[in-house]
Protein backbone atom coordinates (compact mmCIF):
# COMPACT_ATOMS: atom_id res chain seq x y z
CA UNK A 1 0.00 0.00 0.00
CA UNK A 2 1.14 3.65 -1.16
CA UNK A 3 1.79 6.46 1.39
CA UNK A 4 -1.24 8.40 -1.04
CA UNK A 5 -3.46 5.13 -1.28
CA UNK A 6 -3.64 5.04 2.91
CA UNK A 7 -4.49 8.89 3.25
CA UNK A 8 -7.36 7.90 0.69
CA UNK A 9 -8.23 5.00 3.15
CA UNK A 10 -7.80 6.76 6.28
CA UNK A 11 -9.54 10.25 5.60
CA UNK A 12 -12.59 9.69 6.40
CA UNK A 13 -12.17 8.26 9.42
CA UNK A 14 -10.07 10.97 10.77
CA UNK A 15 -12.25 13.61 12.69
CA UNK A 16 -12.37 16.54 11.82
CA UNK A 17 -10.88 19.60 14.14
CA UNK A 18 -13.24 22.32 14.94
CA UNK A 19 -10.48 25.22 14.21
CA UNK A 20 -12.79 28.15 15.13
CA UNK A 21 -13.69 27.05 18.22
CA UNK A 22 -10.15 26.00 19.63
CA UNK A 23 -9.42 29.79 18.67
CA UNK A 24 -11.82 31.00 20.85
CA UNK A 25 -11.39 29.08 24.05
CA UNK A 26 -7.41 29.96 23.22
CA UNK A 27 -8.47 34.03 22.62
CA UNK A 28 -10.54 33.71 26.20
CA UNK A 29 -8.13 31.46 27.43
CA UNK A 30 -5.36 33.56 27.42
CA UNK A 31 -6.74 37.40 27.85
CA UNK A 32 -8.40 35.93 30.84
CA UNK A 33 -4.87 35.19 32.04
CA UNK A 34 -3.89 38.68 30.88
CA UNK A 35 -6.61 40.49 32.35
CA UNK A 36 -5.73 38.35 35.89
CA UNK A 37 -2.24 40.05 35.30
CA UNK A 38 -3.61 43.44 34.62
CA UNK A 39 -5.58 43.26 37.93
CA UNK A 40 -2.75 42.16 39.83
CA UNK A 41 -0.36 44.37 38.48
CA UNK A 42 -3.24 47.63 39.40
CA UNK A 43 -3.63 46.17 42.68
CA UNK A 44 0.60 46.04 43.17
CA UNK A 45 0.10 50.18 41.87
CA UNK A 46 -2.61 50.74 44.47
CA UNK A 47 -1.94 49.29 47.03
CA UNK A 48 2.18 49.92 47.03
CA UNK A 49 2.13 52.70 45.61
CA UNK A 50 4.40 51.20 43.19
CA UNK A 51 4.38 52.66 38.88
CA UNK A 52 3.37 50.51 36.50
CA UNK A 53 7.27 49.83 35.92
CA UNK A 54 7.44 48.48 39.37
CA UNK A 55 4.76 46.61 39.64
CA UNK A 56 6.20 44.48 36.50
CA UNK A 57 8.54 42.18 38.10
CA UNK A 58 6.52 41.30 41.15
CA UNK A 59 3.02 40.85 38.63
CA UNK A 60 5.26 38.38 36.36
CA UNK A 61 6.22 36.71 39.45
CA UNK A 62 3.08 36.45 41.38
CA UNK A 63 1.79 34.91 38.21
CA UNK A 64 4.38 32.48 38.16
CA UNK A 65 3.81 31.57 41.38
CA UNK A 66 0.20 30.71 40.76
CA UNK A 67 0.76 28.31 37.89
CA UNK A 68 3.64 26.26 39.74
CA UNK A 69 1.08 25.83 42.31
CA UNK A 70 -2.24 25.64 40.32
CA UNK A 71 0.45 23.00 38.10
CA UNK A 72 1.35 21.03 41.75
CA UNK A 73 -2.59 20.53 42.33
CA UNK A 74 -3.27 19.48 38.74
CA UNK A 75 -5.42 22.55 37.70
CA UNK A 76 -3.54 23.69 35.42
CA UNK A 77 -3.03 20.46 33.10
CA UNK A 78 -6.66 20.53 32.68
CA UNK A 79 -7.42 24.02 31.94
CA UNK A 80 -4.19 23.87 29.64
CA UNK A 81 -6.37 20.22 27.70
CA UNK A 82 -9.74 22.75 27.48
CA UNK A 83 -7.55 26.03 26.59
CA UNK A 84 -5.18 24.87 24.44
CA UNK A 85 -2.41 27.32 23.24
CA UNK A 86 -4.39 30.33 25.10
CA UNK A 87 -2.75 28.76 28.69
CA UNK A 88 0.52 28.09 26.67
CA UNK A 89 1.68 31.40 25.46
CA UNK A 90 1.82 33.58 28.46
CA UNK A 91 4.90 33.17 31.03
CA UNK A 92 2.25 30.95 33.18
CA UNK A 93 2.60 28.33 30.42
CA UNK A 94 6.10 28.43 30.32
CA UNK A 95 6.20 28.49 34.49
CA UNK A 96 3.19 24.79 34.17
CA UNK A 97 5.99 23.31 31.91
CA UNK A 98 8.72 23.52 33.92
CA UNK A 99 6.90 22.81 36.96
CA UNK A 100 5.48 19.33 35.42
CA UNK A 101 8.69 18.53 34.09
CA UNK A 102 10.26 18.83 37.84
CA UNK A 103 7.23 16.78 38.99
CA UNK A 104 6.94 14.07 36.92
CA UNK A 105 10.88 13.76 37.19
CA UNK A 106 11.16 14.19 41.12
CA UNK A 107 11.78 10.66 41.64
CA UNK A 108 14.77 10.29 39.75
CA UNK A 109 16.36 13.14 42.59
CA UNK A 110 17.04 16.56 42.59
CA UNK A 111 19.65 17.22 40.47
CA UNK A 112 19.59 14.18 37.74
CA UNK A 113 15.51 14.31 37.57
CA UNK A 114 14.39 17.52 38.58
CA UNK A 115 17.28 20.07 37.50
CA UNK A 116 18.26 17.77 34.52
CA UNK A 117 14.65 17.25 32.93
CA UNK A 118 13.03 20.75 33.98
CA UNK A 119 15.52 22.25 32.11
CA UNK A 120 15.36 20.53 28.79
CA UNK A 121 12.39 22.84 27.95
CA UNK A 122 13.85 26.09 29.07
CA UNK A 123 17.46 25.61 28.04
CA UNK A 124 16.48 25.79 24.59
CA UNK A 125 14.07 28.77 25.39
CA UNK A 126 16.27 30.61 27.09
CA UNK A 127 19.48 29.84 24.37
CA UNK A 128 16.97 31.25 22.04
CA UNK A 129 16.39 34.15 23.84
CA UNK A 130 20.18 34.85 24.48
CA UNK A 131 21.02 34.22 20.74
CA UNK A 132 18.03 36.92 19.62
CA UNK A 133 19.32 38.78 21.66
CA UNK A 134 22.33 39.27 20.87
CA UNK A 135 21.84 39.10 16.97
CA UNK A 136 19.44 42.51 17.68
CA UNK A 137 22.25 43.83 19.36
CA UNK A 138 24.66 43.67 16.61
CA UNK A 139 21.87 45.06 14.31
CA UNK A 140 21.18 47.68 16.73
CA UNK A 141 24.81 48.49 16.77
CA UNK A 142 25.58 48.13 13.38
CA UNK A 143 23.00 50.76 12.10
CA UNK A 144 23.81 53.02 14.92
CA UNK A 145 20.39 52.75 16.88
CA UNK A 146 19.73 52.31 20.62
CA UNK A 147 22.09 54.58 21.46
Amino acid sequence: MTKEDYEKLSKPHVPSRPVMKNCIRAFLSGGLICVIGQGIQEAFMAIFGMTSKEAASPTVALLILISVILTSFGVYDKLSQWAGAGSAVPVTGFANSMCSAALEHRSEGLVLGVGGNMFKLAGSVIVFGTVAAFLVGIVYALLGWGG
